[in-house]
């Protein structure tokens, strides 16, 4: 073997570690959302406990991709596709890792309510978001791995949906704290999920536009569609 085909062979291996890890990292992401809002729905503390410990695995995934995207790109010095490739997996890295920060809020908010829970009727909402979101995930990780623009584009096309429902939730859980005082403090903290969720979609967005960005190099050229998330503006802050 010629020493040129051992560099192809070895920045082959690199990308290859990248991908990967992002794989893995998105893995991981998948599943804290899930917990976290599986959490909320039983009212266990101790769940949501393990997820805002188990957040460190995602940061370490993060820093590891940063570490030897660095480092291939100082060693191999790619250009075109290639260079691609590896910003392409620091960006998703960083839209991951802010995935699972806000699933450790949602977590956190499970252990503030300290076992004081709403119905349950209050949180299909919630629940209903996250299987969206879920889906998207899980489609936009395999537009990834398989470099398949299409799905990706779906994917970027759908965000509208998951903004749409999170507008309906918020409608819905103002009547519940206008009919009863009682329901003031739950239905605040479903909120706050509720936007921690459709932020997570803005990040699922960011992928797919990523994903188009490695196999096309350029950016999506239409204006990212984007529903009515403003009925409670002062959510979107928090929920950052």
């Amino acid at each position: 073997m010629t020493d040129q085909q051992h560099t192809a062979k070895a920045f082959d291996s690199d990308l290859q570690d990248l991908s990967r890890m992002v794989a893995e990292m998105g893995g991981l992401a998948e599943k804290q959302v899930a917990e976290a809002v599986a959490a909320l729905a039983r009212r266990d503390t101790a769940l949501a406990q393990r997820i805002t410990e188990a957040d460190t695995s995602i940061d370490k995934l993060q820093h590891e991709i940063e570490e030897k995207a660095v480092l291939t790109i100082a060693r191999r010095q790619p250009m075109a596709v290639d260079l691609r490739e590896i910003v392409g997996a620091l960006r998703l890295a960083n839209d991951l890792e802010r995935i699972g920060d806000l699933a450790k809020n949602i977590a956190k908010r499970v252990i503030a309510l300290n076992a004081e829970f709403p119905p349950p009727k209050l949180i299909r909402g919630v629940e209903h978001m996250t299987d969206l979101l879920l889906e998207q995930l899980k489609t936009v990780l395999d537009a990834y791995v398989r470099r398949d623009i299409s799905k990706a584009l779906s994917v970027w096309r759908g965000d509208e949906e998951i903004d749409a429902v999170c507008t309906s939730v918020f409608r819905e859980l103002l009547t519940y704290m206008m009919e009863d005082p009682r329901n003031i403090t739950f239905c605040i903290h479903l909120m706050f999920c509720a936007k921690n969720i459709e932020r997570m979609g803005d990040h699922a967005t960011n992928i797919a536009e990523t994903v188009h960005y490695i196999i096309e190099g350029r950016p999506i050229a239409d204006k990212r569609p984007k529903g009515d998330t403003t009925t409670i503006p002062a959510l979107r802050a928090a929920g950052e």
